[in-house]
């Protein structure tokens, strides 16, 4: 197995984390909904996650929608005591898969129960509140009404630890003053930096960033930098992609996504590359140029 030790740990709240994680969205279908194409390996490669070491995996119940926490159960229950489950409420999916903001009261607290019910958990150990004024990305908007719900759940017990997810700053500081933040979920990877001075700020407060798409999503990075950068390190361009994040701040918490244990495995290698200077220097200008 991959030792992913390499990669460090850091706080997600009261958890100590690996900070090589795992992303579930991948487990459902095209487009994140419905069933996977292939469940018997959607299942093994969550057991191999788990066997090698990562202890920190984000999920939702609107991917699918309920599809992969059902496989997470399915896979994994009862949990390991150090693993640490994220997911996110804030959204819905329409019939034809569409995402739908979801914000009321009555469905974040529908959304919160049926992950509590899906994972097989009483308590949820992080829940990010998904913003959804624009679905692209981050756009204002207050989080006061569906933040303060949440914080309600949290007190019932329901909730432990709550993060933001597709979030301005002016966000982050609104819900500070309604709940701790721990952890801070927007898209970022080496070629989409508009979150730099963001993660800096984070890190100085020891609040976890978790870059979605690390590896560009739906449009998988591609760059002839990386690719020059990849060869020359014996590595595939995913791996250094990876470690570049690993690198570039102590408070990154990874979350790539797989839905085969051989792309697993690839992910998990990426915490024991080491980036030359002269690479970093060179990787760095990509996010700069676009």
């Amino acid at each position: 197995m991959t030792d992913i030790r390499n990669a460090g740990t850091f706080q997600l709240g009261s958890f100590t984390v690996k900070r090589l994680g795992y992303g579930a969205m991948q487990l459902a279908g095209k487009g994140v909904f419905g069933p996977p194409r292939d469940r018997a390996e959607a299942i093994a490669v969550l057991r191999e996650v788990v066997e090698s070491g990562v202890d920190h995996i984000d999920t939702s119940d609107f991917y699918g929608p309920h599809v992969t926490n059902q496989i997470i159960r399915e896979a994994l229950h009862p949990y390991p005591d150090h693993l640490v489950i994220v997911t996110k409420v804030g959204a819905v999916r329409g019939a034809d898969a569409s995402w739908k903001p979801a914000f009321s009261k009555d469905d974040l607290t529908k959304a919160v129960h049926e992950n509590l019910e899906n994972l097989g958990l009483e308590t949820l150990p992080v829940v990010n509140l998904r913003a959804m004024f624009d679905v692209h990305g981050p756009a204002e908007g207050s989080i006061e009404a569906p933040l303060t719900v949440l914080a309600e759940l949290q007190a019932k017990g329901l909730i432990r630890h709550i993060g933001l997810s597709n979030v301005t700053p002016a966000q982050i500081a609104q819900g500070r003053g309604i709940t701790e933040i721990v952890c801070v979920q927007n898209q970022y990877n080496l070629a989409h930096r508009g979150d730099d001075a963001l993660i800096d700020n984070l890190a100085a407060v020891g609040t976890a960033y978790v870059p979605f798409f690390p590896l560009g999503g739906f449009s998988p990075l591609q760059s002839a930098a990386l690719t020059t950068a990849a060869a020359d390190l014996g590595a595939t361009p995913m791996q250094v992609a990876l470690a570049w994040l690993l690198a570039r701040s102590p408070n990154i918490l990874l979350i790539p996504g797989t839905s085969s244990r051989p792309h697993l495995r690839e992910n998990l290698a990426a915490a024991g590359l080491k980036l030359p200077a002269d690479v970093l220097t060179r990787l760095d200008a990509i996010g700069r140029a676009g």
